[in-house]
């Protein structure tokens, strides 16, 4: 068993390399940082008790399996991104969600018929999730509006990880069947 000393150590001597080794996977020095961060969280919270020989492959796997997830996140949001496209703004760090539900802040004047789109696709999207199995439901909403990890869901729903992982793709691709079904591209 590893003393906290031994990992804190082990954690220090790896920062440097694990935040190289994110950043040349994802290419985006904030979440190459916050992929370090939850990766090291990790494996304090999970592994911190095995003996300290073993973190050098823990962590790695750890690590890797989180470079994973941003790239699985970043699909699913872009797809999402992409089908919400039409509610764009000027500002790249506004959240389409917010974009939906408020058009109050908006600097330029919305056309009539952009109001209408904008409207009727949201209730296109409300009535598609509303149709989602209620699981499917959750999990969705929590990964990918909720910006939940998948852990995180998971103590959430009270169910592994894995459901969560299974519940998401399900719901992603019969959203966007539903969706491409009713003109909206994704």
């Amino acid at each position: 068993m590893a003393s906290p000393r031994q990992l804190s150590t082990f954690l220090e001597n790896t920062e440097r390399r694990a935040f190289k080794q994110a950043m040349y996977a994802v290419r985006d020095e904030e979440a190459a940082l916050d992929i370090v961060q939850d990766s090291m969280m990790k494996l304090a919270e999970k592994y911190g008790d095995r003996p300290d020989e073993e973190f050098p492959m823990l962590f790695q796997r750890i690590l890797q399996n989180t470079i994973r997830d941003y790239y699985r996140r970043s699909k699913v949001r872009s797809l999402w991104t992409t089908a919400l496209s039409a509610f764009a703004s000027d500002d790249e760090d506004q959240d389409p969600l917010e974009t939906l539900q408020s058009t109050q802040d908006q600097r330029e004047a919305r056309t009539p018929e952009s109001e209408l789109l904008q409207s009727r696709t949201l209730e296109i999207i409300e009535n598609e999730l509303k149709k989602l199995p209620p699981r499917q439901r959750e999990a969705f909403v929590m990964r990918y509006w909720e910006d939940m990890d998948v852990a995180e869901t998971a103590n959430a729903m009270g169910c592994s990880e894995g459901s969560v992982k299974t519940h998401c793709s399900r719901a992603t691709h019969t959203l966007a069947s539903a969706l491409s079904a009713k003109g909206i591209k994704l």
